[in-house]
């Protein structure tokens, strides 16, 4: 069986075993989605409490539903939240403190919130200190999985190629301690996080895979060269060279 194949299978399990257990929370159905559940405020709490979000500075987020609040707190502890436009044909959005009135910071966290209060940009200008992924799965040796649209692992591969951030970077998740599984097969440009975060316990992956040191041109689809603008940028940079 594929590779594709076997993830996706996983994927259903976690889906489906999140909806039979009722551990799947707003929105619903999960599946097709990075599944929001029940203790994801202490799972992100964990995170936001770690010394590892405390000394970050600059933190990229996913816009999903499970990781709300760790935007919410990024906004509200006066760091420079970056999140990534919906399968990145806008670029990126920067939020900052003082672009979020008082009292509205958890509607700022949402991604139509985002668009109202964050700035737009092609390329950001920070370095960032903490890259948050969503997951459907995790390894305790590192491996995630995601819903299966492949663009975490293409900003992660973008913010490389920028130099943005780097192999010390740390990625982490938040997920349900149903979403850690025993096995998931990894490909070169999947993204291995550094830390889980679930609502019983913090842990510290085993790191035995390499992060993706930038894009892999030859396993770019069509499809993301022609929707996403940024991507042809770099590569008719390169391509320039």
């Amino acid at each position: 069986m594929g590779v594709a194949k076997i993830k996706q299978q996983i994927r259903k399990r976690i889906w489906s075993e999140m909806e039979r257990r009722n551990i799947a929370v707003f929105p619903r159905p999960v599946y097709g989605r990075i599944p929001n559940f029940k203790g994801h405020e202490v799972a992100a709490e964990r995170l936001i409490s770690s010394e590892l979000f405390r000394k970050s500075k600059v933190i990229f987020c996913c816009p999903d539903s499970p990781q709300r609040p760790i935007r919410e707190a990024a906004i509200r502890f006066n760091k420079i939240l970056i999140m990534a436009t919906p399968r990145l044909r806008e670029g990126f959005l920067i939020i900052k403190r003082d672009y979020v009135p008082y009292g509205l910071e958890r509607k700022a966290s949402t991604i139509r919130g985002a668009f109202m209060y964050g700035k737009l940009c092609d390329i950001p200008s920070y370095s960032i200190d903490l890259k948050v992924a969503g997951s459907v799965a995790v390894t305790i040796e590192g491996a995630r999985l995601g819903k299966g649209g492949g663009y975490s692992d293409l900003e992660y591969a973008i913010l490389r190629e920028l130099r943005l951030i780097s192999e010390k970077t740390p990625v982490v998740t938040t997920v349900h301690d149903i979403q850690i599984v025993d096995y998931i097969p990894v490909t070169k440009h999947d993204v291995p996080v550094d830390y889980i975060f679930t609502p019983s316990r913090a842990i510290k992956t085993k790191e035995i895979y390499k992060k993706p040191n930038g894009i892999y041109w030859d396993e770019i689809s069509e499809d993301h060269m022609k929707n996403i603008p940024l991507l042809r940028k770099l590569y008719r940079e390169k391509m320039s060279k």
